[in-house]
């Protein structure tokens, strides 16, 4: 088929060759598996350049994905933990990973279990949207977890 939708048809490749030099133009061979071999008539150069601007089109399109940070102390009230709940499913949704940071002061240390429940809590409001990429872990005073979105299709 040509750039005008006009089909050529079978002939050989010497007169594919020679067509294509009249038309000014590159025959390319498509399929080689095939019997005959399916070979197109196109300006190679202009096919190129058009591949590179869908990739670059693909680039733009692409998103990075950002990772966003949310600290909690282990005894937060009930509005605050929503608050932060809502930020936490704003950021999943648009696609970003939410680092979870509990800091423990002082004798908070000894209460574990607070932040871990908070954690816990945290995962089972998001586990539709977003699975546990770092489980829960304890670094000096700082619990910390990280989750990652769902790839939605």
């Amino acid at each position: 088929m040509t750039e005008y939708g006009e089909m050529i048809g079978v002939m050989s490749t010497r007169d594919a060759l020679n067509r294509a030099e009249q038309e000014e133009k590159d025959l390319v061979l498509v399929t080689e598996n095939a019997k005959p071999p399916i070979c197109k008539i196109i300006d190679l150069a202009k096919y190129k350049y058009q591949l590179q601007q869908k990739q670059a089109e693909g680039r733009k399109k692409a998103r990075n994905q950002e990772t966003k940070e949310i600290r909690l102390t282990p005894f937060i009230g009930e509005g605050d933990f929503q608050t932060r709940l809502k930020r936490i499913i704003e950021f999943l949704t648009k696609g970003d990973k939410v680092r979870l940071s509990i800091e423990f002061r002082g004798r908070e240390i000894t209460k574990r279990e607070f932040g871990d429940s908070i954690l816990q809590k945290i995962f089972d409001e998001t586990k539709e949207i977003a699975v546990v990429e770092i489980r829960p872990q304890l670094l000096g005073k700082k619990m910390m977890a990280q989750l990652m979105p769902i790839k939605t299709k």
